[in-house]
This record gives C-alpha cells, sequence and structure tokens, in this order.
C-alpha cells in the first residue's frame, strides 16, 4: 500500500533513469496522467501509453536520454506532501524553468 502515489511515481521513474532502463510503469489515475503529459510537453520524456493490464490500467512511459547515456530529468523531487503542503502562485512558478 502506497501513502503518496504521485511520491512513488517520481520515485520509479528516478529509478529507471538511474538504472538507465528504456521504459517505466506506474499506476494509471488522472493525476499522474497529468503529471506525465506535462513531462511530456515539457520534454522530459519520449512518451507514454495506457495499457491496460487485466485488472487495471497502467501508464508506460519512455525515457528520453541525450547521447543514449545521459539522463534528461535531472534532481526529480516532491516538493508538496500529503503531511507538509507547499502551497504558491502559478506566478511563482512561470519565473522558475527548473521547477519540473
Amino acid at each position: 500500500m502506497v501513502n503518496d502515489s504521485i511520491a512513488d511515481m517520481l520515485t520509479r521513474i528516478r529509478n529507471a533513469q538511474t538504472a538507465r532502463h528504456e521504459t517505466v510503469s506506474v499506476e494509471t489515475s488522472i493525476m499522474k496522467r497529468s503529471i506525465v503529459q506535462i513531462l511530456l510537453d515539457e520534454g522530459y520524456i519520449s512518451s507514454f501509453e495506457e495499457v491496460d493490464n487485466g485488472k487495471n490500467k497502467d501508464i508506460v512511459i519512455t525515457l528520453k536520454y541525450v547521447n543514449k547515456n545521459q539522463k534528461v530529468i535531472t534532481g526529480l523531487k516532491r516538493i508538496s506532501k500529503p503531511g507538509r503542503r507547499i502551497y504558491a502562485s502559478c506566478d511563482m512558478f512561470s519565473s522558475f524553468s527548473w521547477f519540473w
């Protein structure tokens, strides 16, 4: 049982890139799908698709590398957590290109 599914997804992505995996699979949810879509739009991943595995759907994320060995995503971490909420205006994030 995972208490923080978004942090679990980010950890899976981070670990898969460290191990140089081509893809990583996470259980689907609307929030996770939205986050993965933002990662795709911003160019941090190559692609993603939803795959039905019988009981439920998974999101299969195709990771992106530079020169086939250098990670595109570096410093990936969750800022706002269930036990510690951090709120910010949307203007704050538009000035930081490193946030995502």
